[in-house]
């Protein structure tokens, strides 16, 4: 059997609501030379038969049914069993636009010097309708704009709307398992010295929001280790060893400063994630409310605070509502 120009790489996990969607969007691609691996990692719903009933019906997909092991192990599996040079990421939430494998192929094909290439995406809700996108800033289409936009803790990619040249991957060890939730971003930074990365100007894949997400239901895990991949990376530019290369998970932020061998790192990393909890309720109802304490006592700054006080009122945190009040009202107020 000849190998497939692609390979597409899903990953899912009680998926059964949107995957019938998401892998009828793949099998409709104008560039119909691929192989869809599907890995079921251990649903206890619908999902397993779903892919199964698919796996008849077109031979281009690879179903592997196994146990749960999580989403990182789930994706090197998939880059290490794919038989295409390129790539493709998809999740099983989301919808690719027909001509998507087609205009990546082919920009991979003409750019050589290009490693990683996504796409530009349409915002949608659970039910398909257009979701609001607070940030304005669309997704860089140029290698120079990727790197310009990493200090600036812009968007850089779109994950599932990824290709990539699956044997520069590997050679960069795949994904980190120690960046659970920020896996991507983390893969993306250690790359970035290596190939060239970059997104088409072009809607092709329609990213679905919905509040059971992954990205919803970790948000203050996933904005920790972005702050800590980015700190990886800046010491990786400045020539230093990256001390999270070889770590299977990320220590307690305290523990941080140690970690890199200087001061200074945990205290920064909690100034860069306490603006994003305050507007995020598993953040607040989780251990993103006490990052926030902590931050204020070393002398973080208090804007938009006391509306968190509010918002935690009517989310119904009285309790947490209280302590953050009774912090406020002693810590320090920094300048």
């Amino acid at each position: 059997m000849s190998s497939p120009i692609i390979s597409v790489a899903m990953s899912v996990f009680n998926g059964e609501r949107f995957l019938a969607e998401a892998i009828e969007s793949v099998l409709a691609q104008t560039l119909g030379d691929f192989e869809l691996l599907i890995l079921d990692d251990g649903s206890r719903d619908s999902t397993p038969g779903i892919i199964s009933d698919y796996a008849k019906r077109d031979s281009r997909i690879r179903p592997i049914i196994r146990e749960n092991r999580g989403l990182i192990a789930s994706l090197n599996q998939l880059v290490y069993e794919s038989r295409a040079p390129l790539v493709a990421r998809m999740d099983a939430d989301d919808v690719c636009l027909p001509q998507r494998f087609a205009r990546q192929a082919a920009f991979l094909d003409a750019h050589p010097d290009h490693g990683v290439l996504g796409t530009w995406c349409e915002d949608i809700d659970e039910n398909g309708r257009p979701w609001p996108v607070a940030s304005a800033h669309r997704h860089p289409v140029d290698h120079e704009s990727f790197l310009a936009a990493i200090p600036l803790d812009r968007p850089l990619l779109c994950h599932p709307s990824v290709m990539f040249r699956r044997e520069l991957v590997l050679a960069v060890g795949g994904y980190h398992s120690a960046f659970k939730h920020c896996e991507d971003l983390d893969l993306w930074l250690r790359l970035a010295s290596r190939t060239r990365l970059s997104s088409l100007p072009e809607q092709l894949i329609k990213y679905r929001h919905y509040s059971d997400q992954v990205s919803s239901r970790h948000a203050t895990q996933q904005q920790i280790g972005a702050a800590v991949a980015r700190i990886a990376y800046g010491e990786r530019l400045a020539g230093r060893s990256d001390p999270t290369a070889d770590l299977d998970s990320l220590p307690p932020l305290d523990e941080l400063d140690a970690l890199f061998g200087r001061e200074g790192i945990s205290r920064a990393v909690r100034a860069e994630v306490a603006p994003g909890v305050l507007y995020s309720q598993s953040g607040l109802r989780g251990d993103g409310f006490d990052l926030i304490l902590r931050y204020l006592r070393d002398g973080g700054a208090h804007d938009g605070m006391w509306r968190t006080v509010l918002r935690l009122m009517r989310i119904g945190e009285m309790g947490r509502a209280l302590r953050l009040a009774s912090t406020l009202a002693t810590a320090r107020v920094p300048g």
